[in-house]
């Protein structure tokens, strides 16, 4: 009974994932009809050369990067809550999303203290990218450091948002010496894009996120373990400090990619998790893998196509559109049930 209900689920889940990524292809300032959509993608030419373009050239990039957004935040937030054994925690708790905005303010804020020749590259895309990707690293590798030290899975949670503390208070430092064309900058990447990669960011992207799913899914019989407690999962043959290092890399290469090319995306890590457990009524982390996966993928779409309806002649930041589900769907969970994990 228990099987039918999973695979009954997981079609469902499949199907609605189709549907979405139909939906915002379609969707946008040119609404274009899924015929249309079917002819672009898998050969033959759109009756419009217009739509093939927009289609091949920015929403299909868009809609992929919204499904690796959505898988990566997801997947990474399921990896904390139960490592953490913490309901509220997400993919930014290590810090790395703290990190990758210290390393864009650096660039973006601090610009006018660049030497002159280094400008125009740092503050380009690829520069901003590099920047993110730099102070991401750079807390990552606190990170390990400070770890090696501590035993206590706390200890390590409290030190994640101690850093994401400090990099915010540098960030503040930064931002009262900024100018206002330096400061909408940043609030632009802090406000998260999906339409900006290109396929050469994408191919990059899905590798780095592929390399971090696989070394998260080697981790899934322990985190079943670990959900019994930390000495009992020791007791059951679990290297600690190798699943540590384990969860905290496979964790910072979906968390840290993410925010390096899209920016910092809010509470779709924190929400999605606690969906999946309540629609698949597991602790079965191989199941809740597959669905958080699926569950995540669908809900970015959808976000996606709400911040670009049709009819609308600008689009909404995909930030202010996933709190505004996020947040709901977290304080129903709360009330519906007290005890999420």
């Amino acid at each position: 009974m228990f099987k039918n209900r999973t695979s009954f689920l997981f079609s469902i889940l499949t199907l609605l994932l189709l549907l979405s990524i139909l939906l915002n292809i379609s969707f946008g300032q040119v609404a274009i009809p899924f015929k249309e959509i079917f002819k672009s993608i898998f050969g033959s030419s759109a009756s419009k050369e217009t739509w093939d373009y927009i289609i091949i050239n920015y929403r299909l990039p868009k809609a992929i990067t919204a499904i690796l957004v959505g898988i990566s935040l997801s997947i990474s937030g399921l990896l904390m809550q139960t490592f953490f054994r913490n309901p509220l925690a997400g993919p930014f708790v290590l810090g790395l999303s703290s990190g990758s905005s210290l390393g864009v303010a650096f660039v973006v804020l601090g610009s006018s203290f660049l030497p002159l020749f280094l400008t125009d590259f740092l503050l380009s895309s690829h520069g901003i990218i590099l920047a993110s990707c730099a102070g991401s690293f750079l807390v990552l590798l606190l990170i390990f450091i400070v770890s090696k030290y501590l035993r206590d899975v706390m200890s390590i949670l409290i030190v994640g948002l101690m850093f994401s503390s400090f990099t915010s208070a540098i960030v503040s430092i930064l931002t009262y010496f900024s100018t206002a064309a330096q400061l909408q900058k940043f609030t632009f990447w802090s406000m998260g894009s999906l339409g900006n990669l290109t396929w050469g960011n994408l191919t990059f992207l899905t590798v780095v996120i592929s390399i971090g799913l696989i070394i998260s899914i080697s981790s899934l019989k322990s985190l079943d373990a670990l959900l019994l407690g930390e000495n009992y999962a020791k007791s059951m043959g679990l290297n600690f400090k190798r699943f540590k290092n384990t969860i905290i890399i496979s964790t910072s290469l979906l968390t840290g990619s993410i925010t390096a090319f899209v920016g910092p995306i809010a509470f779709i890590g924190l929400a999605v998790p606690h969906l999946a457990k309540l629609l698949f009524q597991t602790s079965n982390h191989r199941i809740l893998f597959a669905g958080t996966l699926l569950i995540g993928a669908i809900i970015m779409l959808l976000c996606d196509s709400i911040s670009q309806l049709p009819g609308m002649d600008f689009t909404l930041p995909i930030n202010a559109i996933t709190s505004l589900v996020g947040a709901p769907i977290v304080i129903w969970l709360i009330i519906k049930k007290k005890n999420l994990i």
